[in-house]
């Protein structure tokens, strides 16, 4: 018996040594974590932090650069936080002064583009644009502006408004433009 332990005690110690040695040998970077307020800081009347307004979600997501996307003098951009798709107040005195503008402009359909800065991975900032355009087209739709006018894109960080790396650049460059549709 004795024998047996000698036996199978080095072949258990070079196995557990072998699989930390490999589950060590991975080293992974991990991906900055989208925070969002906890669910019962959210209010339910408050579009704009819910991912999906209700009834607005049919519309697909494009993909790709949009040609037929032009800048109106009426819309002005918006601009979020690092890692956030949450509206603060400046942000939605601008998406009021917008919908002002396409309530003044019934035919004008919108597209909303979503922008992040460089930092995260291409998946992560694409998915983290579309939220803010989302974000922003809820909270239009939550002041009277209709769904149907209004398509979301989202460019993560492939179309920077400022080419640089800082905070200043990135600051500028987390935001959700509104382009007319042709």
């Amino acid at each position: 018996m004795i024998r047996k332990a000698r036996a199978t005690f080095p072949l258990l110690a070079m196995l557990t040594l072998m699989t930390l040695v490999c589950a060590c040998s991975t080293k992974t970077t991990p991906e900055p974590a989208m925070t969002t307020p906890p669910p019962a800081a959210v209010a339910t009347t408050d579009l704009s932090q819910q991912p999906e307004a209700l009834g607005v979600g049919s519309q697909p997501v494009q993909s790709g650069p949009v040609a037929d996307h032009q800048a109106v003098a009426g819309l002005e951009r918006i601009h979020f936080a690092y890692n956030q798709f949450t509206l603060d107040e400046p942000a939605r005195v601008t998406l009021e002064q917008n919908a002002v503008f396409l309530r003044n402009n019934p035919t004008l359909k919108v597209a909303i583009e979503g922008h992040c800065d460089e930092r995260g991975s291409d998946e992560f900032n694409l998915a983290l644009g579309e939220r803010r355009a989302v974000a922003a087209r809820n909270y239009l739709v939550s002041l009277g502006i209709a769904a149907d006018r209004m398509s979301i894109i989202s460019y993560g960080e492939e179309q920077p408004l400022v080419a640089a790396s800082n905070e200043e650049a990135w600051a500028k460059n987390r935001r959700a433009e509104f382009k007319a549709v042709r």
